[in-house]
C-alpha cells in the first residue's frame, strides 16, 4: 500500500500542538485593518481552536 501524501494547502492553512489540537488563523487579518479596532486586531493575530467535527477531516488530510 503506498504511503499517503500530506495535503501542503492544509499544512501551510493549520497547525497542530503538542496535545494534537488543530489551530488556525482568523480571516481578514491580513490587509485593510485601519477601519478596525485594535481589540479586533489583537483578536485576529491569536490562533483559534477548531472544532472538534473538522478536526478529525484536518488530522486526516495531514496524514496523522
Amino acid at each position: 500500500m503506498p504511503k499517503q501524501k500530506t495535503r501542503k494547502s492544509i499544512a501551510k492553512r493549520f497547525k497542530i500542538t503538542k496535545n494534537k489540537v488543530v489551530l488556525h488563523q482568523h480571516s481578514g487579518a491580513q490587509h485593510l485593518r485601519g477601519k478596525e479596532d485594535t481589540s479586533t486586531h489583537r483578536r485576529k493575530n491569536r490562533a483559534v481552536r477548531v472544532s472538534k467535527s473538522y478536526q478529525k477531516k484536518v488530522k486526516t488530510l495531514l496524514g496523522l
